[in-house]
């Protein structure tokens, strides 16, 4: 019903920057939510960033002033710009998406496969 493919992830020096790109195809009546969570090994998912479609953002105090996420205006594109990187935001990062299909009667709330952010420093 919906698909998100996810790109941007990579390997980066720490202080160094990321910006992680998920687009949102398939049988969207409307998006409400998206946003992007990670997982480090060992450790459970976490939100890192989320935007409402009425624009409000929320962000992992861990992120607050370094990650920006945006939305493009009418689109179903989501980007998390990563500055500042360090160690610990290394992990799988996920793209989030709760979106009404169909005739608009169904919300589904859909993740994507991830991609890798690896820290060195």
């Amino acid at each position: 019903q919906v698909q998100l493919v996810e790109s941007g992830g990579g390997l980066v020096q720490t202080g160094g920057s990321l910006r992680l790109s998920c687009v949102a195809s398939g049988s969207i009546f409307s998006i409400n939510t998206m946003g992007w969570y990670r997982q480090a090994p060992g450790k459970q998912r976490e939100l890192v960033a989320v935007q409402t479609g009425g624009g409000i953002k929320n962000y992992a105090d861990s992120v607050k002033g370094r990650f920006t996420i945006s939305r493009d205006n009418g689109g179903n594109a989501v980007y998390l710009q990563m500055n500042s990187l360090k160690a610990e935001d290394a992990g799988v990062y996920y793209c989030n998406v709760g979106a009404f299909v169909g005739s608009g009667s169904r919300y589904l709330e859909v993740w994507g496969q991830g991609t890798l952010v690896s820290v060195s420093s």
